[in-house]
């Protein structure tokens, strides 16, 4: 394999993951503002993105740290939101696996809902790749990513600094998770789990440092795994 495949590959990546642009944009920016409302100071906004670079689990822990929660609560949760990618490191295992340990460390630092939606895209999609071409692909569908959450971190903790107190962003929190979880309800068992995550954490509103969340979130996400098993049982049923 020669070093053109690998750029051709790489900017393969490149291009496939352009257009998620017009989204890091405003939520890395909304981000920043909004982590200074919560009080924390520019660099910690940036160390904050540079440490964690996870957008959802972020937002959760800035909610929390608004309600004052403690920080084992904090860190709690927001390592809750983001098991996902574990998940999404077993799902990538079997193409990146068998690249050097530090190739396979940079993936993992960089491994973020975009690049894994088109990276395993593109592996399945042409199973002949070689692992060089598959990092080089990868690292190519972060590039317009992961520099521009630092960026527009430090763009909205920089305008967030400038917030006056009387013009609080508080309600952008949870628009901003209506605006990312909107587009994720494909299925009934997605609408089943966010309605019964939506009634429970109702239900668990009194519990103290937001653990009524996390109980909302595991019994949303058991209500759409037992309805997925049902329409599986009845498809296979109906065949």
């Amino acid at each position: 394999m020669t070093s053109t495949s690998r750029k051709s590959y790489y900017r393969q990546g490149v291009i496939a993951s352009l257009p998620f642009v017009l989204v890091i944009i405003p939520f890395s920016t909304l981000f920043g503002v909004i982590a200074t409302e919560a009080g924390l100071n520019v660099f910690e906004t940036m160390a904050f993105s540079v440490v964690v670079i996870a957008g959802a689990a972020q937002f959760t822990a800035l909610q929390l740290m608004q309600d004052n929660a403690p920080t084992a609560i904090v860190i709690l949760s927001a390592l809750a939101v983001n098991l996902r990618m574990a998940m999404y490191s077993a799902s990538l295992t079997p193409y990146l696996g068998a690249a050097p340990l530090w190739q396979r460390a940079l993936c993992a630092y960089m491994t973020v809902d975009q690049s894994y939606v088109v990276g395993v895209a593109k592996f399945e999609k042409e199973p002949d790749m070689t692992v060089p071409e598959r990092v080089s692909f990868f690292l190519g569908a972060v590039t317009p990513i992961v520099p521009l959450w630092y960026i527009f971190t430090l763009v909205g903790a920089l305008l967030g600094a400038q917030v006056p107190d009387s013009l609080a962003l508080d309600f952008a929190l949870p628009i901003t998770f209506l605006a990312m979880i909107a587009p994720m309800f494909r299925t009934l068992a997605h609408l089943v789990a966010a309605f019964v995550a939506v009634v429970v954490a109702l239900i668990a509103a009194d519990i103290p440092y937001s653990l009524g969340l996390l109980i909302a979130g595991i019994a949303g996400m058991m209500a759409g795994a037992h309805t997925e098993l049902l329409m599986e049982k009845r498809e296979t049923q109906n065949d």
